[in-house]
Order: structure tokens, then sequence, then C-alpha cells
């Protein structure tokens, strides 16, 4: 989902030392196109393997984080969306006719809502913090087909709502759709050590977020799930949230 805006500024970086402001967040250094590049080619690589039986399942390591990004705007530290273009590949390369998102950023993917808004072949189902960045996220945004999930949280939230959030609005809509891939949009910055939002969920959160994850996929996609990471801004947090989701997946 590359953005005109960047291809332009990536023309303008002619000095290693030049930055190029897109938005308030998001900045162009000499090497972010190349870097964006490798990003979303480790999405389309995870595909590959996942769908070609090569593995069951894959997790994704890297930056930039990409849900924020739209079909022509970078935005929100985001260049491309990764999620979405892994999922467009798998449309395009395996003829795949439903594919899910499930996104727990603490952040709303107004990127992948956006892109897949039209698109009956794609649910996106999000959990987030609400209100924050970027604002959108309601309940009411449902997508042209109804598929969309949107399941918000409030400043201050536990494991426990998060829980619950899942099990009554996102998981009976992923397992009736039955897509035959799952993209996870991996944000561990709903944790409760995170500087960037206000839930207070733990790596146990997303350790059961995954797991009820593939036992759906276990049933509808032959365990097919590939998980790209994107928020998450305390180190240590981050480090032990991917490292227990990474677990996770291998124990499948």
């Amino acid at each position: 989902m590359p953005s005109a805006g960047i291809h332009r500024a990536d023309s303008l970086l002619g000095a290693a030392d030049r930055l190029v402001q897109l938005d308030d967040d998001t900045v162009l250094s000499a090497g972010s196109f190349e870097a964006s590049l490798r990003t979303a080619g480790g999405a389309i690589l995870a595909v590959d393997e996942v769908m070609a039986g090569k593995a069951k399942n894959a997790f994704v390591a890297i930056r930039l984080a990409g849900h924020h990004a739209e079909a022509s705007t970078a935005m929100g530290f985001c260049l491309f969306n990764n999620a979405a273009i892994a999922v467009r590949h798998a449309q395009q390369r395996y003829g795949a006719e439903r594919t899910a998102i499930v996104d727990f950023d603490a952040h709303h993917g107004n990127g992948s809502q956006q892109i897949f808004w039209s698109d009956q072949r794609v649910m996106y189902c999000s959990t987030h913090e609400m209100p924050l960045f970027p604002g959108t996220g309601s309940i009411s945004e449902r997508g042209e087909y109804d598929n969309v999930v949107n399941a918000p949280l409030r400043a201050g939230d536990s494991g426990e709502t998060f829980r619950e959030a899942f099990d009554i609005a996102i998981l009976p809509r992923l397992l009736e759709f039955g897509p035959e891939l799952i993209v996870i949009s991996a944000g561990f910055d709903a944790h409760k050590l995170d500087p960037l939002s206000n839930l207070n969920l733990s790596e146990a959160d997303f350790r059961w977020a995954t797991h009820r994850i593939m036992e759906i996929a276990d049933v509808r996609s032959a365990g097919r799930v590939i998980s790209v990471l994107e928020g998450g801004y305390a180190l240590e947090s981050l480090a032990l949230s991917v490292a227990t989701q990474v677990t996770a997946l291998m124990q499948s």
C-alpha cells in the first residue's frame, strides 16, 4: 500500500543525514524507504512460507509498524501497511477468498480498516483504546459488507475486559467468517508498562489471545497464521510480549 508521498519524499532524500517530515509523527531518513520495503517483504515471505505449507505459522519481527498507513497516505509511524500487503499477496498469489486481520494494538488500525472497508473477502477485527490516536474505531464502523469488527476499550481497562471483548465481539465473528489465513497485527503497546497507551494488559493476555486465534485457525484455516509486529515502545515489555507470542505460535 505505498504512498505517493513516500515516493516523493524518497526522491528528496539526497543527503544521508536529511530528514523529511510527512506528518507530526512520521519522519523519513535516507534509509527509510529501503527499510520499509524490507518490512513489507518480510510479511510477503511469511505468507509464502505458510501458504506453501513450509511453515504452519510465522512471526515477522519488523519495524516500521504498518497498520496506520492507508492506501495512499503514510501516517502514525507507518509507511507501508504490512498486514494489508500480506493479505493482498495471499489474494493475488494464492487466490485466498477469505482472509482476516486481527489487530490488538492499543491504537486502532485505521489504515487496515480503510483499505479493506469495501472488500467482502477480508474481515478486519480490532481491540484498541478509545479515545486515542488516530480517533477511529468506534463500534458503529462496520465496513460496507459488515466485514469490520471494532471492540474499543477504555483507558484503564485490564486483561479481563480485553478477553471479554475478544470472546464476545471478535472470536465468534472470526469463526463464522471462516478465513483461509489469519494475519495478526501484533501491537504490544497495550501492555501496562507501555508509555503510549493507558491499557493494562500483560504478556499473559497476549498469550491468551494468540492461543484463541490459533484455535480458530486450526478449525478454519488449517492453522495458517502470520503475525506482523506493530506497536510496542517499552523495550522490556515489548521483548517479553514478543517472546510470549512466539512461544505460543511454536506450541501449535
